[in-house]
């Protein structure tokens, strides 16, 4: 991309920032954001061949929602003829915490693998995820889970197996074919089952940052057949759930 074009965006973005300052997030820094999607636009193949308006509508949802395009909590996607603004793992872990009306002192999803230990149980009245990954294990990827912790001692979780995800990719998502799938393809289980635990997490989004959310999902979870489920206690407990997010997907 040459430097011209980056100009280009950026004036159109500066303009969605200023004519749209209302419905920015408290504290945000309207500069930084601004180098930011510089720097990280000099990284992205064939954007010139599309409108700047366009690419700077996409920028400016990430605005919307206090995320980093540099930092990698958001992306701006092109694939084929097509744009398009997609949220990140990182960066819904970061406003499902930000935003939740119940504090959260922590939340996270793990893809579990063949040879892995994962299991349900009810213990003393209470549902508990056991969770014990192999080291190392790359092994083929059977299912996901993810979990809120909140601060008031209490927690909610959320299980997918790797075909029921499949099935919402084949039936609901946006572009099911897409690279994102081949290439980041545990990343994406994760965000799918991620995206599904906050059905039943109340979010405190304003209209403007709803909107961008909901264009930054890989699906089109309205469309979700299975009806949303309520834990059966308002506070549960989790035992044994891996700590090092660094090294499983």
């Amino acid at each position: 991309m040459t430097n011209d074009n980056v100009m280009k965006i950026q004036e159109a973005l500066d303009n969605l920032l200023e004519s749209k300052n209302g419905a920015l997030p408290s504290g945000f820094n309207r500069i930084r954001f601004l180098q930011n999607c510089k720097e990280y636009l000099r990284g992205i193949k064939d954007i010139d061949k599309h409108k700047d308006e366009d690419v700077a509508q996409l920028l400016f949802n990430g605005a919307v929602l206090g995320l980093d395009f540099l930092n990698n909590e958001c992306h701006v996607i092109i694939e084929g003829n097509s744009i398009k603004f997609q949220t990140d793992y990182k960066g819904e872990k970061k406003l499902t915490k930000k935003y939740s009306v119940r504090p959260i002192l922590d939340i996270y999803a793990k893809n579990v693998r063949e040879g892995d230990e994962f299991r349900e149980e009810v213990t003393d009245g209470r549902p508990t995820v056991y969770f014990l990954p192999q080291p190392f294990n790359n092994s083929k990827i059977i299912g996901s889970f993810a979990v809120a912790l909140f601060a008031d001692g209490g927690m909610v979780y959320e299980t997918i197996s790797t075909d029921e995800i499949e099935s919402i990719r084949k039936h609901y998502g946006k572009n099911p074919n897409s690279d994102s799938w081949e290439k980041s393809q545990g990343e994406m289980y994760k965000r799918t089952v991620l995206r599904r635990l906050c059905k039943n997490i109340e979010i405190e989004f304003d209209a403007e940052q709803t909107l961008a959310f909901d264009a930054g999902s890989e699906f089109e979870f309205n469309r979700d057949p299975r009806p949303q489920q309520q834990s059966p206690l308002n506070i549960l407990e989790v035992s044994e759930v891996a700590i090092d997010e660094t090294n499983q997907e």
